[in-house]
């Protein structure tokens, strides 16, 4: 149902319709606000993030190619990603992504079930931006690490590495919530 609502709102966008951007908009900020979240830190940054994705959503809606299912969700996903990563870039936050060689701590059991999700996303928002990054880009766009070493300039065993620390970072922090959240 919705699919069907976004690709006639894409059509009457491209067809000169404000109150079909204001439709778009509405429709998918929220979403793609969190998409945002889960690569730029500050609430202040993902909101000029967000700004720039619908920028360039409506500036290129004309070379959107419609897919079938989920197509436009997906697209938009894709240039809020790619603008968040342009921004974490820009400001140079990408740049000391290395290889990570000292031992890492234990990743143990990631079983994520009885942790609320805002407190989960918090634990990934604080997470350094490399590793936050990878991460994301690896568990919530499924790319690989080939596609995330390709994407940010990196190689792939780094794009390895900052994920499993990542993980483990995670865990910990996982941990020590249950410790101390305890009934």
């Amino acid at each position: 149902m919705t699919d069907d609502r976004d690709f006639r709102t894409v059509r009457s966008i491209l067809k000169g319709s404000r109150s079909a951007m204001s439709d778009l908009y509405h429709r998918h900020v929220g979403y793609l606000a969190a998409v945002c979240s889960r690569y730029v830190g500050s609430d202040e940054d993902v909101q000029d993030v967000l700004q720039t994705s619908f920028e360039k959503i409506f500036t290129s809606l004309d070379r959107f190619e419609y897919r079938g299912r989920g197509s436009v969700r997906a697209w938009m996903t894709r240039v809020t990603v790619n603008e968040s990563m342009k921004f974490l870039r820009e400001k140079g936050r990408l740049v000391r992504m290395q290889e990570v060689h000292e031992p890492e701590p234990d990743a143990g059991d990631a079983d994520v079930e009885d942790i609320p999700a805002d407190v989960l996303q918090d634990m990934i928002r604080r997470l350094p931006d490399g590793y936050r990054t990878v991460f994301n880009l690896y568990v919530m766009e499924e790319l690989s690490h080939k596609e995330i070493a390709s994407m940010l300039g990196i190689s792939e065993s780094t794009s390895a590495s900052q994920f499993h620390r990542a993980r483990a970072i995670l865990a910990s922090a996982i941990r020590e919530y249950r410790k101390n959240n305890r009934h």
